[in-house]
């Protein structure tokens, strides 16, 4: 059945996710089953040949990310998705690509770890989101949804960063973000592949004019030097155009909640409960995770008493968190692990506790 445009429909994140990719003219889609992923490479190979798209499931995540590498070099809009385990796979792969300046779009829906773990909802692999994952001083730009409607507007959104940047762009969900039904409104604008910029670095043939090259291979350390240099100025370039993230409850806040994805759903159902109690207390949720918004934090800093950070592992945001607030205000920490969630009414005990508490560490 046709997807019904500019409407509110009920679907699936994993799917809206497939469908997004296929709206903003992705027409190669390479990955390998892993659950709680499932769903996207299922809806990539129901839909892609109706677009006049290519899906292939690889033999493994390993063969999966390199077919992303050869597609990109190849210019075209190419995504892959896996969950905890593949991504891990997929490193080597993702380095590889953001040296040799390749866009494409990695989709990871985390589960419990470490090792092979659960299928649970997790944040654990923030570390190797923002941080690179693989050898080198690369980077991967991420976008953090936290609703089906957000998975649809980042996914299409990291296609245009990952050809404005050069790079890999990845999409950070979970467990319960990918499997979640939620209304959504699909857009009734669609891009027409042709339509694109041009990508004169691709290699599409050399007929009518000089060949490209595309490596990741320098030999001589000043060439690599210059080609690290390159990327670095990119990711200065996102820092200044992509930082992105919300506010709730801000203005008159004296304890601010800092979380992500489905951390910042359970987040904000605490507090407005706590709100209701009189308790001063609001929300900042990053939506892009690197570049961070370091600033906006730091200057949210200077307002609140103290800030928590709730995060769905043993602690990964939160230093970043540290980093940003550089001191101005207490930060405090309150993590699940192994794909355990928070209850909204396990998160307002703390909210009200650290409301009651005057300088005490709290961890």
């Amino acid at each position: 059945m046709p997807i019904e445009r500019g409407k509110r429909i009920l679907m699936r994140g994993n799917e809206v996710i497939a469908q997004a990719a296929m709206d903003a003219g992705c027409r190669a889609f390479f990955g390998y089953p892993i659950t709680p992923q499932n769903q996207i490479p299922d809806y990539m190979a129901r839909h892609m040949p109706e677009v006049d798209g290519v899906f292939l499931q690889a033999e493994s995540e390993v063969s999966a990310i390199n077919m992303v590498y050869g597609a990109a070099a190849a210019g075209a809009r190419v995504m892959t998705a896996s969950s905890s385990p593949g991504i891990s796979l997929k490193q080597e792969g993702i380095s590889y690509i953001a040296e040799a300046q390749l866009p494409c779009v990695i989709v990871n829906i985390m589960r419990g770890g470490s090792g092979l773990g659960n299928i649970a909802p997790s944040q654990a692999d923030y570390f190797q989101a923002v941080k690179g994952g693989g050898h080198g001083d690369y980077r991967t730009l991420v976008l953090a949804p936290w609703s089906v409607q957000e998975l649809y507007d980042l996914t299409r959104l990291a296609f245009d960063m990952a050809d404005r940047y050069r790079g890999p762009v990845l999409v950070l969900g979970d467990a319960l973000l990918g499997q979640m039904m939620e209304p959504v409104v699909i857009s009734e604008q669609v891009v027409d592949p042709a339509s694109l910029p041009d990508k004169p670095w691709a290699t599409t043939g050399a007929r009518e004019r000089p060949h490209n090259v595309i490596n990741s291979l320098y030999i001589d350390p000043p060439d690599l030097a210059a080609s690290n240099e390159r990327l670095q100025q990119r990711y200065r370039e996102a820092a200044q155009r992509e930082v992105r993230f919300a506010e709730e409850h801000l203005e008159d806040a004296e304890l601010a909640v800092v979380a992500y994805g489905t951390s910042a759903r359970v987040a904000a159902t605490a507090i407005e409960q706590a709100r209701a109690r009189g308790i001063r207390v609001g929300l900042f949720r990053p939506i892009s995770l690197f570049p961070f918004p370091s600033a906006r934090l730091a200057e949210t800093a200077a307002r609140v008493k103290t800030m928590l950070v709730v995060e769905l592992s043993a602690g990964q945001m939160v230093e970043d968190v540290r980093l940003a607030v550089e001191g101005r205000a207490e930060v405090h920490f309150m993590g699940k692990c192994g794909g355990v969630v928070f209850t909204p009414a396990e998160l307002l005990a703390e909210i009200v506790s650290l409301a009651g508490k005057d300088g005490d560490d709290g961890e």
